[in-house]
């Protein structure tokens, strides 16, 4: 049976990507091995099947790999949250700074729905930036985020500090990154 170490084991760490001193945790390396990917899914229906979710946001572009399957699974929708630029229609946007640069992200107006609850989710949480800014967006339309789900997450990074009061969750954590 597929595990956390096994997990851990999947997971590539590509040192100085995208620029030096940063230790970039690549989950490509799930998605080519069949069984972590069916593990991450397995656990995240597990853990919110019983949730009282509205709809699942995804942040790009490797949320959306997650976010996908488990929207179809629990059959709810999903919000997709781009990088500004790539929405055709009328946005909520917000900037926000990563822990190697700065980034805007924006969802369409009509997709977002006053009142609904959320569960937004990405592959990575490090500073919880990209999270805070996907939050907002959510916010902006009159939805609300009930909590965070990342893959792996950073906590030296200190992102449930950054995201309290949200509740965060994630797979796997990695120290000293």
């Amino acid at each position: 049976m597929f595990s956390l170490e096994d997990l851990d084991k999947s997971i590539r760490r590509v040192p100085d990507f995208p620029k030096p001193g940063i230790l970039f945790y690549d989950i490509t390396s799930i998605l080519v091995n069949p069984d972590a990917f069916k593990f991450c899914l397995d656990k995240m229906v597990g853990i919110y099947k019983d949730a009282k979710l509205d709809a699942i946001a995804a942040i790009e572009s490797r949320g959306f790999i997650f976010a996908a399957p488990l929207a179809e699974k629990l059959g709810i929708p999903l919000l997709l949250i781009r990088k500004k630029g790539k929405l055709p229609g009328e946005t909520y946007s917000c900037a926000y700074s990563l822990e190697y640069g700065t980034a805007e992200i924006e969802a369409h107006k009509a997709d977002i729905k006053k009142g609904a609850n959320y569960l937004l989710v990405d592959d990575l949480i490090a500073t919880g930036g990209t999270f805070k800014a996907g939050s907002e967006v959510i916010k902006q339309g009159g939805g609300n985020v009930i909590e965070c789900f990342g893959i792996i997450g950073l906590p030296d990074l200190k992102f449930r500090e950054s995201l309290a009061p949200l509740k965060v969750t994630t797979l796997i954590d990695y120290h000293g990154a």
